[in-house]
Formats: C-alpha cells, structure tokens, sequence
C-alpha cells in the first residue's frame, strides 16, 4: 500500500507563493498519474493538475499560468508551486495517485491512494 505524505502549504497574501509537495512512501509501478486536488467549503473536490509517468501533465484552466506540477525522475515525489495566488485558491489541497492508468482523470473516484491534506489560505 503506497502511501503519501504530503508538506508545505500555509498562509500568504494575495500575490503570493507556496510549494506543496506530496511524498511516496515507494516508487510507484508505471503506468501511474499522479494529481493534486483542491477542496473549498462544499462537496466537490476539484482537479488542480495531474502529471502522468511519461511526464504529461495537465493544468486546471483556473490555475494554468500561476501553477507548475513537477515529478522526480524516482517518480516518488510530486510537486506544486503556486506563483500569483488569489484569495480563490484558498482550500485543502491534497495529492492522490492513480496506478496502472495512462492518462490522468479528473475525477477523485478513479484515485487510490490520497495524501493527508493541506491547508493553503490566501488572504487579501
């Protein structure tokens, strides 16, 4: 069973930056994905970026421009910086992986495993 910590997050002003980053417990079989995921008060929980084995990846519109996703070449590591933050990016954000799939969904139930959560608020 992998499992994911995941660091960084906080508070920061509107303009700001941040770095998540979501840690493997092993290396994961290819093919895999690899996503970050964001939770605001209500039910859904929404795609951010997700970046598969190949090194594709794919940004949310709402973020694209302000977010870079990255992976180590161990493919254990997973990363999101976070430039121009504002105040609408301001939720839990968790990263999640997804095994034996080539292309990265959007939606959290084709996910396996899932990092603990990180609290990112940005504040005007």
């Amino acid at each position: 069973q992998v499992k994911l910590v995941q660091s960084g997050g906080g508070s920061v002003q509107v303009g700001g930056s941040l770095r998540l980053s979501c840690v493997a417990s092993e290396e994961i079989s290819v093919p895999n994905c690899m996503a970050w995921f964001r939770e605001a008060p209500g039910p859904m929980r929404e795609v951010v970026a997700r970046l598969n084995s190949d090194g594709y990846a794919n940004i949310a519109e709402s973020v694209t421009g302000r977010f870079t996703v990255a992976r180590d070449r161990a493919r254990t590591t997973l990363s999101l910086q976070m430039d121009s933050l504002k105040a609408e990016d301001t939720a839990k954000y968790f990263c999640a992986v997804a095994l034996e799939v080539g292309r990265c969904s959007p939606r959290p139930d084709r996910y396996d495993y899932w990092g603990q959560g990180t609290q990112v608020t940005v504040s005007s």
